[in-house]
């Protein structure tokens, strides 16, 4: 740090001195010390207005260009997540939706699809379409497969830069507590009607907000990464014919 600052001294001192020298070599050779110091006032004036520009342009660019290398590395963190637990956790709700028909044909995504028909599917994923049911059987083994994947979680939770994705953040966090809400529960058998419809509550919430950043993921690897969008088109858990091996 030190030589740093050593280094950034030496340079202003560099510079005043080369400034300095050449108001002196234009008042030898011309002698105009009025003209001088009219032009080194202008000169002057002009900077404060440099820093303004600096300020409020070249700094939002500087903070946009952050944003969006954050933004890289918070959709790679996301698509690890869909790699892990996400896309395996979709196809396993997927398979208790009672609306499957009508779900199912507004997220069959194509090669195709552009930001609107993105959109479009989004619009339509709301908590009251989604009605997810399934037995004592579908729970339990919900239970297990996600208190396996809890690590993998809770590590994803340590990455600080979360924070700045809501939406993925509170995916998270509704995952987190349908976990604990399955394992606090040592058997699904004869339970109350309200607590199954609490339970099927909490996966509703998170199966809607597992959609919902599946869509935003999706159209980010159409946009930036087509190979990977490709295999994702190939294990699309809402699509019955998808096959990751190309035919």
């Amino acid at each position: 740090m030190k030589k740093i600052f050593n280094w950034q001294v030496l340079l202003a001192l560099i510079l005043v001195t080369l400034s300095f020298s050449f108001y002196m070599l234009d008042y030898i050779l011309f002698g105009q010390l009025k003209d001088i110091i009219f032009y080194g006032i202008i000169d002057l004036a002009f900077l404060f207005l440099s820093g303004l520009i600096v300020m409020l342009f070249l700094n939002r660019l500087l903070e946009y260009r952050e944003k969006q290398s954050l933004l890289k590395k918070l959709n790679m963190v996301i698509g690890t997540f869909f790699s892990e637990v996400g896309t395996d956790l979709l196809k396993q709700c997927a398979g208790y939706e009672n609306n499957k028909k009508e779900l199912y044909s507004g997220l069959i995504i194509s090669g195709s699809w552009n930001e609107k028909d993105f959109l479009t599917a989004k619009n339509m994923i709301t908590v009251p379409e989604i009605q997810i049911k399934c037995n004592e059987k579908g729970l339990e083994k919900l239970k297990v497969f996600l208190v396996e994947r809890r690590p993998f979680l809770l590590s994803l939770l340590a990455n600080p830069n979360l924070l700045e994705h809501e939406a993925f953040t509170d995916l998270l966090w509704a995952v987190f507590h349908l976990t604990e809400e399955l394992e606090h529960r040592s058997t699904f058998n004869g339970l109350p009607a309200g607590d199954y419809k609490h339970l099927f509550g909490d996966i509703n919430r998170a199966y809607t907000r597992l959609i919902l950043q599946w869509l935003d993921y999706m159209a980010h690897l159409k946009r930036a990464y087509p190979y990977l969008f490709s295999l994702a088109l190939r294990r699309n858990p809402f699509d019955k014919q998808a096959d990751v091996i190309i035919k």
